[in-house]
């Protein structure tokens, strides 16, 4: 038997969400099921016993999983099971991870492993707005040490109007969708997309969500109250050695302060310079005195004085790593169409920070197919980031995609997505390499990316550049400093990390994450503003490279042509086991596609020779073809009766070509004027009776004058 113990939570508009535990994974440390109309998440947590010797950070997995069984779908493949997570699943992935793991306590380093599973899905309903408030109540109702609770939500902005976890139908037309996490007091990560909104509205769709946060968190604290899991499993106490801590702090602050203002904007001198003050500290031991020395604990402590110093330069003195003042950007060089074999090409460079993006334009063929529980679609515009270890100096292999990678590419195609024409004939792939990283390449990959589309001659709404904001914040004095176009260290070292991508006239995408309790809406504020005024240093300069797209496609990029026609005319275009399109396909050298939708076929032809593309359109046209009155066209006699010939004005279908309307004098007999397999020339002059239709060929020859021969017409 169990005993189930239930919360709920009333979002306003009749709709209720329902947390409860004690009926489900009872072995785990701490489990829960979340409940929203027929969608159910089962989240479960379960923490090691004992932390591992020499672990100095939080050892946290979360996994989102989504089961096909929970909308009564069968996965895809040959295996039909669950395999390799999908990009949207490691998306939510993050998303709970990111809001979790700062809230956790600095001395807690036990393996952590939250899991949260859709177990049962309404296909309308958007469960990844629910995957943190599980993973967070899974928390709160175990003994594992969380400075929580959090929840998630999604804020959208619908006709004017804010709404909470807004249905995927809803969201449709939203102009603003943001995934909000929060604990009761504080914002800790935000992301998501918008229509060019500006940083007020942004701070309003936040603060929106944040008020539903709070009640959410009220009942996950309600929750564990009646569970009895208010207190905690004890964090271990920490080896330490406070004699050799100050040692370390008395023998390197100075030292470390002083490479922090010199202003080194060569990432790698700058380590070795930091290393080096390391190995002098050390050098001071014998071999026999370095066997007894805690390493794990000089390299704790000494990051520690590395982390103080680097701030206090910046809150001090207002003097960053390299030297430069907090809203000032890195010097930026672009160039486009540096590789010449692409349909489009751009390197962005910041700094240290270097993308090298291309753009690949394809057909129907080549679009993304999505096949998840509850995203089923097409996807027309594609964007992935790739993260080699060269890029930072690394000897490693590259194990294949990472999460960051996911993460950091769907941050970028979010940004790009709303300056894709929506009728772009193309499919659009584009690929950010990143060639050296020091800060921000997700955003160098928005900037590259833009100046990639418009090289490739994509007519983009608008130019959309991207930048990283990071916060230094000393709670004791309330000193806090934004800081522009981060480098990696102060992503590493500092409080936050915030990327903003926009046009020029607002927003389009963010990524928010929160290192620290107590970010003020003041703090947030500021980051927006000064956040603006480095994207559009940015745009301005990257404008200078490529003011526009270009006019043209480049010469080898394919193109295509797209034709609405009826459907009946689809089995007539594929042919007998697809003989005909085939045939058409190999003679034109062109790639066709063809999709119906209700009572249209939509057919798409692609290639690189436009006089071979003609021809592949002028003959779909002809099979296509619905004969209107007034039509003149080229048709092909088939056949001769006396009364008339039959002629082919598309293939396998023919209309009656009048004796009488042959010509305008009289004809005794049809092969006076036209034989079988003679081209003419006709026009569609009306319908007869049973519907068919009526054809001329006299109607287009000149009428002849008023001569005794002129008077010998056929006359009906």
């Amino acid at each position: 038997m169990y005993k189930e113990i239930k919360k709920t939570v009333d979002l306003g508009d009749g709709r209720i969400i329902e947390i409860s535990t004690g009926k489900l994974a009872k072995q785990a440390d701490g489990s829960v099921v979340v409940k929203m109309g027929n969608t159910m998440l089962l989240a479960t947590v379960v923490a090691a016993p004992e932390q591992k010797d020499g672990v100095d950070f939080m050892p946290l997995s979360c996994e989102y999983k989504e089961k096909f069984a929970s909308v009564g779908r069968f996965p895809g493949g040959f295996l039909k099971r669950e395999a390799r997570p999908s990009d949207y699943e490691i998306l939510v992935s993050r998303l709970v991870d990111r809001a979790l793991r700062p809230l956790f306590p600095d001395d807690f380093h036990a393996e952590t492993f939250v899991t949260v599973q859709l177990m049962s899905a309404d296909s309308d309903i958007q469960a990844d707005a629910l995957a943190g408030l599980a993973a967070s109540a899974a928390l709160a109702v175990s003994k594992i040490p969380f400075n929580g609770p959090i929840s998630e939500v999604r804020v959208s902005r619908i006709n004017g109007k804010f709404v909470i976890n807004p249905t995927f139908s809803e969201n449709e037309n939203a102009d603003i969708d943001l995934i909000v996490a929060a604990t009761m007091e504080n914002i800790m990560m935000v992301e998501g997309e918008m229509k060019e909104i500006s940083e007020e509205e942004m701070l309003d769709a936040i603060k929106f969500a944040h008020e539903a946060i709070k009640i959410q968190c009220q009942a996950q604290i309600n929750l564990a109250t009646e569970v009895g899991s208010l207190e905690k499993r004890e964090v271990p106490v920490p080896v330490s050695d406070e004699e050799l801590k100050q040692k370390i702090k008395a023998e390197t602050y100075s030292k470390v302060y002083d490479i922090a203002i010199q202003g080194i904007a060569d990432k790698h001198k700058r380590h070795e310079l930091f290393s080096a003050v390391k190995d002098e500290f050390l050098a001071q031991y014998n071999e026999e005195e370095l066997a007894q020395l805690n390493k794990g604990l000089v390299k704790i402590y000494y990051h520690d004085i590395e982390k103080e110093a680097v701030r206090r330069a910046i809150l001090d003195e207002g003097i960053r790593l390299d030297g430069r003042k907090t809203n000032q950007i890195r010097p930026i060089w672009c160039e486009v169409d540096a590789l010449p074999s692409t349909h489009g090409s751009a390197i962005f460079t910041r700094g240290e920070t270097q993308s090298i993006t291309t753009v690949t334009l394809g057909s129907k063929l080549d679009e993304k197919m999505i096949d998840d529980p509850l995203i089923n679609k097409k996807q027309r515009f594609i964007l992935h980031y790739n993260f080699p270890p060269f890029s930072t100096g690394e000897a490693k292999p590259n194990r294949g995609l990472s999460r960051r990678e996911v993460g950091h590419g769907n941050l970028a195609w979010r940004a790009l997505k709303p300056i894709i024409p929506a009728d772009s004939p193309f499919v659009i792939r584009v690929v950010s390499d990143i060639l050296e990283s020091n800060g921000s390449s997700s955003m160098a990959t928005v900037c590259a990316g833009t100046l990639a589309l418009m090289d490739a001659g994509i007519p983009i709404v608008k130019p959309v550049s991207g930048i990283a904001m990071g916060l230094i914040s000393d709670n004791a004095t309330n000193k806090f400093a934004v800081l522009s176009d981060i480098l990696g260290d102060e992503d590493h070292l500092g409080d936050m990390d915030f990327k903003v991508t926009g046009t020029k006239d607002g927003i389009t995408a963010t990524q928010m994450d929160i290192k620290v309790d107590g970010l003020s809406y003041e703090v947030l504020s500021k980051a927006l503003l000064q956040a603006k005024e480095g994207r559009l240093h940015i745009l301005n300069t990257m404008l200078q490279t490529l003011p526009e797209p270009r006019a043209e496609y480049k010469p080898h990029a394919p193109k295509i042509i797209r034709l609405e026609i009826d459907k009946e005319f689809i089995g007539a275009i594929i042919g007998p086991g697809g003989k005909n399109i085939q045939e058409l396909q190999a003679k034109t050298e062109t790639t066709i596609t063809i999709e119906e939708i209700g009572k249209k076929g939509y057919v798409e032809i692609s290639g690189v020779n436009k006089e071979l593309m003609d021809m592949a359109e002028a003959r779909i046209k002809q099979i296509s073809y619905v004969p209107q009155v007034g039509d003149v066209f080229d048709g092909v006699v088939k056949a001769i009766r006396d009364f008339g010939a039959f002629v082919e004005y598309a293939p396998g279908h023919e209309a009656l070509l009048h004796i009488s309307e042959i010509d305008h004098k009289r004809l005794k007999t049809v092969t006076e004027a036209i034989n079988e397999g003679d081209k003419v020339r006709v026009k569609i002059v009306g319908y007869e009776k049973n519907g068919k239709l009526r054809l001329s060929r006299k109607a287009l020859l000149p009428k002849p004058e008023n001569t005794a021969e002129g008077k010998e017409t056929n006359a009906e």
